[in-house]
């Protein structure tokens, strides 16, 4: 037999309850508040003890009321906190599975894909899946088997809000770790997302490939296109996470594309340099904006990343000898059309110059005394300082290293690369950039 006391609560419950069902909109946001301003916090037990046993029956008129008007948008963000107050309650694993057994993942999932609804209200549906994920695995295994990586990821890439994509970042690093059945999925999704047009996600991409990598162990073929494609961007912190996932990759099989994608960079295809053209000579105001052609950027982009990856391991130094690296720096240095593509050109080239005597002996002389010794007096602003006949004497070198060094063929640690006719190819687009420098003069 119940005491007065438990009969007491129990009237209470029913007569919020019923409160609630009889509620228009307007009246349930201020349950909702006054629900989220006292009970923030709370374990699964005190939940009961408020609402005396019956904590369930609040939620499910949550979740009902969520299915019903999720897409209208309707006091979303305060419903959302509301379950998120059931679900991330200490010893609440029972309200977890009441939300997932009504399909809660894909309400959820579905709120992300909805323009009308607004980002703050998608912000609390990925806060609320952080927290299904880190239940444990077989929740991660059921927000993947709901198309929940995909879902997130194309969030993430249209998202505005950068303290959002962040929470999205938050989220894809957690269906990573501890989510053997589809971790590979979270790794495919987050090269699918490089090419995007959001810097942010593309910057945070980035980070969380290079959480991503060592637990895969492999590489995926499409990662290296799109890491290096991600170097024609202009925002600096998106090349800086580039650049750092080049490093780390360079330690696994895509080693010896990774570098024969950089130094090729160096030299813009004929293809790409020749679009350029025609716009220049009937339009005087394109020079100005010659300086943010993406495949400039991308040029001064890998002879940084170049310089970074020879600074770090002097075998892939050795390596990117062999692939022309050094003829094809002199060429950037030359490219009068982008400064900062002459400018990284030069640094590299000058960690090549000081740490290879066969490299400073035949720079010297395709040089000439002059314009060496104003490149070794100050590397960084030789672009600066450089007459039209020194440029084209870079633009044009037909310096050939490889002839110096092991005729055919490197082996490093487990490493072995094989040049040859490429080597003569790479070459011969130098001369080809020179033909579309003269072009455009």
């Amino acid at each position: 037999m119940t005491s007065i006391k438990e009969q007491a609560a129990i009237s209470r419950l029913l007569s919020f309850l019923q409160d609630w069902d009889n509620a228009g909109k307007v009246a349930r946001s201020h349950i909702l508040h006054n629900f989220i301003e006292t009970n923030q916090g709370k374990t699964g037990p005190e939940l009961e003890q408020e609402f005396s046993q019956g904590a369930s029956l609040f939620l499910v008129r949550l979740t009902t009321w969520l299915r019903l008007t999720y897409m209208t948008g309707s006091c979303l963000e305060k419903l959302l906190r509301s379950i998120g107050i059931f679900l991330s309650a200490v010893s609440s694993n029972r309200y977890l599975i009441e939300f997932l057994e009504v399909g809660g993942v894909l309400t959820l999932l579905e709120i992300l894909a909805l323009e009308k609804i607004n980002e703050g209200d998608k912000k609390e549906s990925i806060k609320l899946l952080q927290v299904i994920a880190n239940s444990g695995r077989k929740y991660k295994e059921l927000i993947c088997e709901s198309y929940g990586v995909r879902s997130i990821a194309e969030f993430l890439a249209k998202c505005k809000s950068e303290e959002t994509q962040e929470e999205v970042q938050v989220l894809l690093d957690s269906l990573l770790h501890g989510n053997p059945k589809y971790q590979n999925q979270v790794y495919k999704g987050l090269i699918a997302l490089l090419p995007c047009t959001s810097p942010k996600a593309q910057q945070l991409s980035l980070q969380t490939l290079r959480t991503a990598q060592p637990i895969i162990g492999s590489t995926h073929p499409s990662i290296v296109d799109c890491v290096l494609n991600v170097l024609r961007t202009m925002h600096l912190e998106v090349q800086y996470e580039a650049i750092k996932l080049i490093k780390d990759l360079v330690n696994y099989d895509v080693c010896a594309a990774l570098l024969k994608g950089l130094v090729d960079l160096l030299i813009p295809s004929v293809k790409e340099t020749r679009k350029l053209q025609p716009k220049i000579l009937n339009d005087s105001t394109v020079l100005q904006l010659t300086a943010h052609l993406p495949v400039f950027l991308q040029q001064a982009a890998a002879a940084k990343a170049i310089r970074v990856l020879a600074c770090s391991n002097l075998s892939l130094a050795e390596e990117m000898l062999h692939l022309c690296v050094v003829p094809s720096l002199m060429a950037a240095m030359g490219n009068t059309d982008h400064s900062n593509s002459q400018r990284q050109a030069s640094l590299t080239l000058e960690f090549f110059v000081q740490t290879f005597p066969v490299v400073e002996e035949q720079v010297r002389r395709s040089m000439g005394e002059e314009l060496y010794k104003l490149f070794l007096s100050n590397a960084e602003d030789l672009y600066m300082k450089m007459d039209s006949v020194q440029v084209d004497i870079l633009a044009a070198n037909k310096v050939n290293v490889t002839k110096t060094l092991y005729p055919r063929g490197l082996l490093y640690g487990n490493r072995h690369f094989d040049y040859g006719p490429g080597d003569q190819e790479q070459l011969d687009d130098i001369t080809h950039f020179q033909e579309d420098k003269e072009g455009q003069e």
